[in-house]
């Protein structure tokens, strides 16, 4: 039925859903000036994933105000996001022990150190390869790394494990990142710039770090390297999936950032299975759901397989992390303040 057709007998319209209770689509007005926390507030009125945005400010929030009764709170994020600036971000949280434990990549874990050696660059997204293949630099999207920060890693790599095979020769990879973020300030090459590392923080602050694909990109190759000489080094990814899930089963709330999707994202969903899910939920992804993936899967697909309770504080925003994620936190920085000196 439509509904602005009008009643014969009235001259009202039948069918009208009365909406004087819901809120109203309204920009900031920047003639008032900019007032940031009252502009970050008005992006639950904006519309689209602006409005979406908004409820995640309003979710992390929440989540930071429930740390401080007992909730864990965790931070899955993929590779890319240390290649980019919210590393520094993200260090900053682990630094001031503001989330409880982490899920993330091979690539996060050796772009964590190569910058503590020698920085990325910006470039441009239009850059041809074949230039920069001769010019041996790798391309990020449009961030430049050049292949001597894997050169500087290997190093750093032979010297981690040859230093971790003197007291015991197998491993998990929360064991691995621990003992690479220690070792950040023992090196040469990463002592200088040591405290730029989350890996560093996590491991100072006792903060778990999981990467359950850590075979895969350089540090995967450089461990099958290492381990043609020392074939008795052996890590251990089962003994992390217990860890993990023992986490879990004994929080009694647990809520969760997650940025972007992959293995880092369903390795923390699918702990979250034996809790029956998580309490709290925000996706920052620009994966679509469409095509049946992980990375794209929504939440009502994570509550079908008990990743995420159903009545769950959640919101999944359709935006680069690069974006969103920094206003989360700037958004937040009230509360954050509050959990730091609790």
């Amino acid at each position: 039925m439509p509904i602005y057709f009008k009643k014969e007998a009235k001259n009202e319209m039948k069918n009208y859903m009365p909406m004087e209770n819901f809120p109203k689509i309204e920009g900031y007005d920047f003639n008032e000036g900019l007032d940031f926390s009252k502009f970050m507030e008005s992006y639950m009125h904006m519309g689209f994933q602006g409005s979406n945005l908004g409820k995640a400010i309003s979710i992390f929030r929440e989540m930071l105000e429930e740390k401080k009764k007992g909730m864990k709170l965790w931070l899955s994020f993929t590779g890319n996001m240390i290649s980019s600036g919210n590393r520094e971000i993200i260090r900053f949280l682990v630094e001031n022990n503001l989330v409880d434990g982490i899920t993330t990549t091979a690539a996060a874990v050796e772009e964590d150190i190569m910058k503590c050696i020698k920085p990325f660059h910006l470039g441009t997204f239009e850059v041809q390869g074949r230039f920069l293949y001769d010019e041996c630099v790798g391309r990020i999207g449009n961030i430049f790394a050049p292949y001597d920060r894997y050169a500087y890693f290997e190093r750093f790599v032979n010297g981690l494990y040859s230093k971790i095979l003197k007291g015991k020769n197998t491993l998990t990879t929360t064991e691995i990142t621990r003992e690479a973020g220690l070792y950040t300030k023992d090196n040469e090459l990463t002592k200088e710039k040591y405290k730029d590392s989350f890996l560093y923080w996590a491991a100072k602050n006792k903060i778990p770090v999981f990467c359950p694909g850590i075979t895969d990109g350089a540090l995967g190759d450089m461990t099958v390297f290492f381990r043609q000489k020392h074939p008795e080094l052996v890590i251990d990814v089962a003994r992390d999936h217990s860890i993990i899930a023992g986490m879990m089963e004994n929080a009694e709330k647990v809520g969760a950032t997650i940025l972007g999707g992959g293995i880092a994202k369903h390795y923390l969903l699918n702990a979250a299975i034996f809790r029956e899910g998580l309490d709290y939920s925000i996706y920052i992804t620009t994966a679509s759901e469409f095509d049946g993936s992980d990375s794209g899967g929504s939440q009502e697909e994570a509550i079908s397989w008990a990743k995420i309770k159903p009545d769950a504080r959640r919101v999944k925003v359709v935006c680069d992390a690069t974006i969103a994620f920094p206003l989360l936190v700037a958004s937040s920085m009230g509360n954050i303040r509050h959990v730091m000196s609790a």
